[in-house]
């Protein structure tokens, strides 16, 4: 029995295919990959995240973008759920090569490809200095950073902070309400676990 062969398709093929395509699809570096709907939870944290940094970065060099953009990492396409970029983007730019820090929601669809597939892709970008991806149930995150020659993965969960000194910002994953205060930062608008907040 034969077996037909397929090729692999090119990132410049790709790049074309996709332009005409109502979908939005990333690139593993052989095949297009569709891209799934996503929760109200995974909706809401970047969009949290976004308004977080644009506050944080107003007059700084790096600029948040959402998860419309296209990023080249290793050969692939991807679409993180947010990201910066600390140079000039020129007009008509659809696909950024030189990211800084990137934020993935994590979901029973995506996680292993997060945290696995993506976050290697990342590790061996240059330009990318950490990797954020965030829990939907909780809040909690694993972060990887560069240290020099190393990716050193480190777990943040409730009121830590999430420190990027590589775009000089810094922001908890959430803050316990004070009486009269909403709660605020990545998880607004989202439910508390039951073992939070601390009790006064």
């Amino acid at each position: 029995m034969s077996v037909a062969r397929v090729d692999a398709m090119t990132l410049a093929k790709f790049l074309d295919w996709e332009a005409s395509r109502e979908l939005k699809y990333e690139f593993d570096g052989f095949a297009p990959v569709v891209m799934a709907g996503v929760s109200w939870e995974h909706s809401t944290i970047p969009a949290n995240i976004m308004g977080i940094l644009y506050d944080r970065l107003r007059g700084k060099p790096c600029r948040p973008h959402g998860s419309e953009v296209k990023v080249e990492v290793t050969g692939r396409i991807r679409y993180p759920d947010a990201l910066v970029v600390c140079r000039p983007v020129a007009r008509g730019t659809n696909v950024i090569t030189d990211p800084v820090v990137l934020f993935e929601i994590l979901s029973d669809e995506s996680g292993h490809r997060d945290r696995v597939t993506e976050n290697e892709e990342y590790r061996r970008t240059p330009s990318v200095q950490r990797h954020v991806m965030l829990e939907q149930d909780e809040p909690a995150a694993t972060v990887f950073a560069r240290d020099g020659d190393r990716w050193i993965g480190t777990p943040l969960k409730g009121d830590a902070v999430l420190s990027m000194p590589e775009i000089g910002a810094e922001f908890p994953l959430i803050e316990f309400p004070l009486i009269e205060f909403p709660l605020i930062e990545c998880y607004e608008e989202l439910t508390v676990p039951a073992d939070g907040p601390p009790a006064a």
